[in-house]
């Protein structure tokens, strides 16, 4: 990490950046990939089907990189007959918001048969600011500079495509030493696995009587797994082959310290991954350092990642398990199996051993207690302004609209626009969205979450937050009953654009003369990504010092879909000419794109 501190009193602003800048940049590369995006049959838990590979493969490839470096990615749209977006999970995109690829928020979908072209630099910056300049973000004082390396993640941004297998890891390596040490660098990405296409998920969720998705029929590993075939005795063996799949490997020298990235792309379920009679330590999350902790299971949620130190110092003479198991929901989908091979131990040998037991799928005192565990590392820390200057609640509701079963927050239900929410703006784009903003859901206090509520006065909207730039603003996640009596579920929340400070998790209803004493201001994490607890809140912190337009949703598949998510804009008089390539849809269709 570089962290530089200055006062605009010494020398100008702009001449201290640009210094630093071309000092940096000096050591930056370009980094260059050529994607084809394509349908093809695969196998990976014996069951074929058409997933969605990025050259022949998917998981797709690792973007690696250092910090400073910029990332330019050519994206072949070959898809045929579908519309395509690419989101870059956790890469802030200061001054190039227009690639953040979010469809209908921040571009127009690639069209099949066309070619895009994503360019973003890979610095991870925390600044505070009282004004920005035309230069950089238009910035008079800078207090703070940093760069942060990290794991991050990519993955399809349009309608249900990223459980259909477009999705990938990025790896940002820092330039100076990081506060841990380890031998080998590995990463893995966790997965559930269905075998209905995405068109048949999507048709049953808008369908009248309501169809749901159901529970995944695997867990895949680095995109392995293994689905019994003979629980279906009807498949036949062109469909299903158990010759066609292996499970994950993954090969470790005995003795030795092992960082593992570990990443959850999950389409519904929250996962606890497990290494058989290893330990592991946790020490980053989300791109930022953690004081360490040690876990058994690590418990992981859709859009998380974590960076763990493995020591393989068990009996070498064997090889062991790697689990992954559904938590949160009433267990159905079998565990995902790995190998965790000590070499020179043949990779496909089965462990002595049965699978380790997983947690119980309806405990939610270990998850909590891991969120509440986890804090920024000391040296490290970031603290968070002690005071926001708006509170906004975010109510998890389910709703029936027109008979029509809906995720909602605050009773409305999000719905993309036709034109994207950033050119609209930028171009002053009049009817393109609806100018009501949603409510602050303060009137929430009446609400009773422990029972289901009828929710009569519930909407649809495409209506959007609007955020005074360079200001504090509080999200208060709160999570109630569902439509089925004493139930409520487990959702991640990710935001585009930013890092938040995670001030506290609670059991219950929020209270805001109360639960707003215990937040932690002295070493909270800053995530991208955080889950709200059945039946509990999460509260978050974060600066809207980032002009853009902002997606902030939950992270299950069918959840956004079904309309969990809202949409922030800050500073968009600030942000500079967007590239003619975003657009072509809506009410852009007049206007060039190459």
């Amino acid at each position: 990490m570089v962290e530089l501190r200055f006062s605009s009193k010494a020398i100008p602003t702009t001449l201290l950046l640009l210094c630093f800048f071309l000092f940096h940049n000096a050591e930056a590369r370009n980094r260059h990939y050529k994607w084809n995006v394509k349908y093809e049959y695969r196998s990976p838990d014996c069951f074929k089907k058409l997933v969605i590979t990025i050259n022949g493969n998917t998981p797709g490839p690792t973007i690696q990189a250092q910090e400073g470096d910029t990332v330019v990615v050519q994206v072949n749209n070959t898809l045929l007959t579908e519309n395509l977006s690419i989101h870059w999970h956790g890469i802030r995109q200061i001054g190039t918001p227009w690639f953040d690829g979010t469809e209908g928020v921040t571009q127009c979908p690639i069209l099949p048969g066309d070619t895009f072209v994503y360019r973003f630099v890979v610095d991870r910056v925390s600044y505070h600011v009282n004004s920005l300049s035309s230069w950089f973000l238009k910035s008079d004082l800078v207090e703070s500079l940093m760069l942060q390396p990290g794991t991050y993640l990519y993955h399809a941004h349009y309608g249900m495509q990223r459980e259909a297998g477009l999705y990938g890891l990025i790896r940002v390596a820092a330039r100076d030493p990081e506060p841990f040490t380890y031998d080998f660098d590995r990463s893995i990405i966790l997965n559930d696995w269905y075998h209905k296409s995405t068109y048949e998920q999507a048709a049953g969720l808008s369908s009248i009587p309501f169809q749901w998705v159901g529970e995944p029929e695997s867990l895949l590993i680095h995109g392995k797994g293994r689905f019994n075939c003979s629980q279906s005795p009807s498949l036949k063996t062109d469909v299903c082959d158990m010759s066609k799949c292996s499970p994950f490997v993954q090969t470790v020298i005995p003795g030795k310290t092992y960082r593992l990235r570990i990443g959850s792309l999950t389409a519904l379920s929250a996962l606890s991954f497990q290494i058989e009679g290893h330990n592991m330590t946790v020490v980053e999350a989300d791109g930022h350092y953690v004081e360490p902790f040690v876990v058994k299971n690590l418990f992981i949620y859709s859009g998380e990642t974590y960076s763990v130190l493995v020591k393989t110092d068990q009996d070498p003479s064997r090889n062991y398990w790697i689990t992954s198991n559904v938590v949160s929901r009433n267990r159905t989908t079998p565990a995902g199996l790995g190998i965790f091979n000590y070499y020179p131990n043949h990779p496909k040998r089965s462990p002595p051993t049965v699978p380790p037991s997983p947690p119980a799928w309806d405990d939610v005192e270990p998850r909590l207690a891991q969120s509440l565990a986890i804090k920024a590392r000391q040296g490290y820390i970031q603290k968070p302004p002690t005071t926001s200057d708006r509170v906004i609640v975010l109510l998890n509701t389910q709703n029936n609209i027109s008979e029509y079963r809906h995720w909602s927050v605050n009773n409305v239900s999000f719905t993309l626009p036709h034109t994207p929410y950033l050119i609209a703006l930028k171009e002053n784009i009049t009817n393109a969205f609806d100018p009501t903003p949603p409510s602050d859901g303060h009137e929430f206090a009446n609400y009773d979450i422990f029972n289901v509520s009828p929710n009569a006065n519930a909407t649809s909207s495409n209506g959007i937050y609007r955020l005074k730039f360079n200001t504090t603003v509080d999200l208060i996640l709160q999570n109630a009953n569902t439509m089925n009596k004493n139930n409520s579920e487990t959702h991640p929340w990710h935001l585009h654009g930013h890092d938040f400070w995670v001030l506290g998790y609670g059991k219950g209803k929020f209270d805001a003369n109360n639960d707003t004493k215990k937040y932690n201001l002295e070493n909270p994490i800053m995530k991208n990504t955080v889950p709200v607890h059945p039946f509990g809140w999460t509260a978050l912190r974060f600066r809207s010092d980032n002009p853009g337009v902002w997606a902030f949703h939950c992270h299950i598949e069918s959840h956004f879909y079904m309309g969990m998510g809202v949409v922030f804009e800050e500073g968009i008089e600030r942000v500079g000419k967007l590239p003619s390539s975003i657009m072509g849809c809506g009410q852009t269709k007049s206007f060039h794109r190459p």
